[in-house]
């Protein structure tokens, strides 16, 4: 957990390594993370930057306090990964594009037909609101009501999605 404390008129942030954390998904259905000897039910909350929407994730409690922040998911052990990434798949993070069917143009509003590794999908984005391309090469895109959309290789899409996509990219 980061926490920040003043001393001396400065700023200074522990952290707890997040090795020492452990996610599982209980049979209550809910997230749990553990570290150490405190265990608490948790909800995962995306952090900045958007342009790498898998990490820093902040695992919040029911007061929305956090918890734990996960700079990295690749820190975590593979089983708490996992829960990790299942969680954040689950409320709505990150879709990844596999193939774009159709965009269409209304009064200030864009319609997104695609199909993502999580199914098909239809969402909209403001007529202002263009894919940002990725220092990696990839693609993200955000639509009205916060999810992200990401396609990891443009270039390999098929020949009709990247021609839909590519007339709005700069």
């Amino acid at each position: 957990m980061d926490t920040t404390t003043v001393r001396g008129g400065e700023l200074e942030e522990a952290v707890t390594p997040v090795g020492a954390l452990t996610l599982e998904r209980r049979a209550d259905g809910r997230l749990w993370a553990l570290r150490g000897d405190v265990e608490r039910a948790v909800w995962v909350r995306r952090c900045f930057p958007w342009s790498e929407p898998t990490r820093f994730v902040s695992l919040r409690d029911d007061e929305e306090h956090e918890f734990a922040l996960v700079r990295d998911p690749a820190e975590l052990g593979p089983s708490s990964r996992r829960v990790l990434e299942e969680a954040m798949v689950a409320a709505g993070f990150v879709f990844e594009i596999i193939r774009v069917m159709g965009i269409e143009e209304e009064v200030e509003i864009r319609h997104w037909r695609v199909e993502t590794q999580q199914g098909a999908r239809s969402f909209q984005t403001r007529l202002d609101a263009w894919p940002r391309l990725l220092p990696h090469g990839g693609l993200l895109i955000r639509d009205v009501a916060g999810d992200l959309y990401h396609v990891a290789d443009p270039g390999a899409l098929n020949k009709q999605s990247r021609a839909l996509l590519w007339a709005f990219v700069d």
